[in-house]
């Protein structure tokens, strides 16, 4: 029997395991996989290559973090009821269930075995667990959605990195960072500015002598047009080094090649030696890996002032040079599709395989040709349209030398939070990236309305984001995948419902005459109005009523992402009041309107 919870806005009712994260006992003796539509962690004997048993959870599992002496487990999954289960490995049973909050995506035990950390995604907070009484004693904000962190190995500084930058989109500069939390005095007392146009941060870790710590995530190229691919035009895919010590960026190389995308990376590791990084490719289906000691020797020579490359002469021209890590690198095409997260057992990698519900088992040696072999993880199901549509949603081989998929720009198929020239509306007006949640019961599509439906915009993405001709199956898939897509419950919701302030936004919004335009249940009626928010050749453009649902998940606001917040939508961007009757309201009526939005 299935059963059917909700994570993420999707509701997972499927025979599909879906493995989304891997760790290793100390001793190598056994590895455990976290099958996230599966429910449950399965256990493998990496020797025999099989699954000796597998553990059922509450919810869909996120994250697996593992003791030093390898006697607990931790799982960390759910969604507005996030859960952290402690199990006995010996026994396979689980000990203790802990409440924490909204999605959590990552987890990390102190050295010294005596406290948990887990990213909250969707609270934008770190959670400080203490094991011996397996109670939350802090809570530290952070940025938007953090959803990786790696600690110091001594359990000093916790780096934790964040999908998506925040903040308006129209700037010269959109970024995500990387904050460090002082695990001392448990405050988040820095961030880290990643470069430009990086986003889909997805995974971070240290080298094992904790002295450089790296980060997988795209380098978008948003500032431009998009009329072309080629040479990384658009989007390049990057691994950041940072100085763990100076709590510094050193520099960003690419993993892309000259005519070849190495599209959305996204778990990553160092051999135990030291001698290696392992990316995990989720969009082109491969592992990246890495020399990391002449990546830190070219880095070092680059840096001097010397010529490493035609392109690279100083450091600020290694972020662009798709040659810069040629000759040290080797990208592993593996047997399955969607590769998430990576574990190195001496010389040998395990790699979850997302949408194949398997592992592939590499043998990293100096030959050219390295051994791969698959381990199942379930038994062969029929694919549905909507599953088949998410691996294509996801899949970098349906664009043009495999720079990007849809999921690049839409991570979870929701937005990046930049600012794209898609030439949908004409040349030199960029506008916000949408979430597709809803796309196809709200038509029209894109900010202007060009596109009569989202199944219109999907074929027309293929065609000119994609810079491909895919079969009419492909497209209709695509189409079933986003049409199975449910809202996440806000987390400004108290116990599921509107809080007293938000109650009294409901009256406002009414009042306000917002209602007019973003009537439930839709939010939106789907027409296109002038509000006063069109700037120069656009100033007296209509544009598409958006719906308002999961609003708070969608900042920045407004076509072009000038309003970083709602409330400067509200009172900054509408003096007019041509976007609602909001210049007469008091400030507490601002913030329980603003209340109420956020939690639709």
């Amino acid at each position: 029997m299935w059963l059917s919870v909700t994570l993420g806005g999707a509701v997972a009712a499927s025979p599909y395991q879906s493995p989304i994260d891997i760790v290793a006992a100390p001793d190598g003796s056994r590895l455990y996989v976290a099958l996230h539509t599966g429910e449950a962690v399965a256990v493998l004997d990496p020797q025999a290559g099989q699954v000796l048993r597998t553990i059922a959870l509450p919810a869909p599992p996120r994250a697996l973090a593992i003791s030093q002496d390898g006697g607990t487990l931790v799982v960390a999954g759910g969604g507005v009821t996030g859960y952290v289960s402690l199990i006995h490995t010996e026994t396979g049973l689980v000990h203790r269930t802990l409440s924490v909050g909204h999605t959590p995506s990552a987890l990390v035990i102190s050295p010294n075995g005596q406290r948990l950390y887990v990213c909250h995604q969707f609270d934008r907070t770190v959670a400080v667990i203490d094991l011996a009484t397996q109670t939350v004693i802090a809570t530290v904000p952070v940025l938007r959605e953090p959803d990786a962190m790696a600690l110091s190995p001594d359990g000093t500084w916790l780096f934790v990195s964040h999908l998506l930058p925040e903040g308006a989109a129209n700037g010269p500069y959109t970024a995500a960072r990387i904050s460090l939390i002082d695990t001392r005095t448990r405050r988040r007392v820095r961030d880290i500015d990643l470069p430009n146009g990086s986003m889909g941060v997805r995974d971070i870790c240290l080298s094992p002598d904790g002295q450089y710590a790296y980060v997988t995530h795209i380098l978008a190229r948003y500032q431009g047009p998009t009329t072309q691919l080629e040479r990384g035009w658009t989007n390049t895919n990057a691994l950041s080094v940072l100085d763990a010590a100076k709590q510094t960026l050193i520099n960003t190389v690419l993993l892309d090649d000259v005519d070849l995308g190495a599209a959305n990376p996204w778990g990553l590791t160092c051999t135990p030696d030291g001698r290696q990084l392992c990316i995990t490719l989720s969009g082109t289906h491969e592992l990246c890996v890495i020399d990391r000691i002449e990546l830190h020797n070219r880095l070092n020579r680059v840096a001097r002032g010397e010529r490493v490359t035609e392109v690279s002469a100083a450091s600020v021209d290694v972020s662009h040079d798709l040659a810069f890590t040629l000759e040290f690198k080797q990208r592993l095409k593996l047997p399955g599709h969607g590769p998430r997260s990576v574990v190195v057992l001496d010389r040998t990698a395990y790699v979850t395989e997302y949408f194949s519900d398997a592992l592939s088992v590499l043998e990293l040696n100096a030959e050219p040709n390295v051994t791969i072999r698959s381990i199942s993880l379930g038994p062969e199901t029929v694919i549905t349209p909507a599953r088949r549509g998410e691996a294509l949603f996801h899949n970098a081989e349906l664009c043009f030398q495999m720079w990007h998929s849809c999921a690049t720009c839409h991570p979870d198929a929701r937005m990046d939070a930049l600012n794209w020239d898609l030439l949908n509306d004409g040349l030199g007006n960029p506008k916000n990236t949408k979430s597709m949640l809803l796309a196809h019961a709200t038509a029209p599509a894109m900010a202007t309305g060009i596109r009569p439906t989202a199944e219109a915009a999907v074929r027309a993405g293929i065609r000119h984001i994609l810079f491909s001709v895919r079969p009419e199956a492909e497209a209709a898939a695509v189409d079933a995948y986003l049409k199975s897509l449910t809202p996440v419950p806000s987390p400004f919701l108290v116990q599921g419902r509107l809080s007293e302030s938000a109650e009294r936004g409901k009256d406002v919004f009414s009042k306000a005459g917002c209602v007019a335009c973003h009537a439930a249940p839709l939010y939106t009626h789907q027409k296109q109005i002038p509000v006063g928010t069109g700037r120069g050749r656009e100033e007296n453009t209509a544009f598409d009523t958006p719906t308002l649902i999961e609003l708070w998940r969608s900042a920045p606001y407004l076509h072009d992402g000038r309003a970083a917040t709602l409330k400067e939508v509200i009172t900054v961007y509408n003096t007019n009041d041509r976007h609602g009757r909001t210049s007469d309201l008091s400030d507490q009526a601002i913030d329980d309107l603003t209340a109420f939005l956020l939690s639709l």
